[in-house]
C-alpha cells in the first residue's frame, strides 16, 4: 500500500511542548506492567571488547527481545495505557522497523489496529515482520521524517492514536526498564554505553540507573558515520568480532571507568 501525504512540512520536529517528568517510580511501575510481556534478555561477557577496553565489557543483549529489539518495551507501555475510545480507533506510527514491529506486537497482544507508515526502501524483513505481527504497512516516498509527517495526518485523519518512537513519557519509562535489568545483572557497573537515536532508551536508562546508582556514568553514543550504503560504499561487510550477542546489543557495561 502506498499513501502520498498531501503536507509539505516533512519535518521530524515540531513545536516544543511540556513533557511529563519521568522518575524512577515510573519505571519501575513500567517494569510490572511489562511481566510476561518484554523477555529479561540476558547481559553477556564480550571477550573481544573487554580486550580492547582494557576491563570487563558485558552486553545487554537486547538483540534477544521479542521483535529483535528494546522497542516493545515502550510501545507496550503506551499502547496499554490508552482508553477504550483510545483503542477503538487504532494506532499508528512510523518507523524504518524496529519501533514498527514493536508497535505492531504489542497492538496485535491488545487487540488492538495499527498502521505502520514506513520510508520507501525500509528492510523487506522488517516490512514483512511488522505485517506478520498484524499491522497494515504504507510505504511513503522519502526519508523517516516523511513517514513520521505522513502518520501524524493520518492520526488527524482518523482518530488514530500516534504511537511516537521516543516523545512520550510512557516510551521512555518503557525503554527505562532495560536500565533496572542491567543494575540487577550487573551490580558492579561503573560505566554505561547506550545507543542513541531519538534518546528514549538513553533517557530512561539515564533516569533508572542515576536515581539508584548516582556514581556510574551514562554515555550516549551515535555512529560516526551514516548507516545508509552509499554509492561509493560497499553494502557488504566483513564479519564482526564473535561476541555472544553478535554484536548487535544495547546497551553495554564495563567495569572500567
Amino acid at each position: 500500500m502506498r499513501h502520498r501525504s498531501h503536507r509539505k512540512d516533512a519535518v521530524m520536529d515540531g513545536p516544543v511542548t511540556e513533557v511529563p517528568r519521568v522518575t524512577l517510580a515510573d519505571i519501575e511501575t513500567a517494569a510490572e506492567a511489562l511481566q510476561g510481556v518484554a523477555i529479561r534478555t540476558p547481559m553477556e561477557d564480550s571477550r573481544w571488547l573487554s580486550s580492547h577496553a582494557g576491563g570487563p565489557v558485558r552486553l545487554k543483549c537486547e538483540n534477544l527481545q521479542r521483535t529483535g529489539s528494546f522497542k516493545i518495551r515502550g510501545a507496550y507501555l503506551r499502547i496499554s495505557r490508552l482508553s477504550e475510545a483510545e483503542r477503538a480507533n487504532g494506532v499508528v506510527a512510523a518507523s524504518a522497523g524496529n519501533h514498527a514491529q514493536g508497535v505492531a506486537l504489542a497492538a496485535q497482544l491488545l487487540g488492538i489496529k495499527a498502521t505502520v507508515f514506513m520510508p520507501e526502501g525500509a528492510p523487506i524483513p522488517k516490512e514483512k515482520a511488522t505485517r506478520a505481527y498484524g499491522a497494515d504497512v504504507v510505504f511513503e516516498p522519502g526519508h523517516l521524517e516523511h513517514a513520521l509527517v505522513a502518520a501524524q495526518a493520518f492520526a488527524e485523519d482518523t482518530g488514530a492514536v500516534l504511537i511516537h518512537p521516543f516523545d512520550h513519557a510512557d516510551i521512555v519509562a518503557g525503554q527505562g526498564t532495560a536500565g533496572l535489568e542491567i543494575l540487577e545483572q550487573a551490580p558492579d557497573v561503573e560505566t554505561l554505553l547506550v545507543p542513541t537515536g531519538g534518546g528514549g532508551l538513553l533517557a530512561g536508562i539515564a533516569i533508572a540507573v542515576k536515581a539508584k546508582r548516582p556514581e556510574v556514568r551514562v554515555i550516549g553514543v551515535q555512529a560516526a558515520a551514516p548507516s545508509r550504503p552509499s554509492a561509493t560504499t560497499s553494502t557488504t561487510s566483513s564479519p564482526s568480532p564473535r561476541s555472544p550477542c553478535r554484536g548487535r546489543s544495547w546497551p553495554w557495561s564495563s567495569g572500567q571507568r
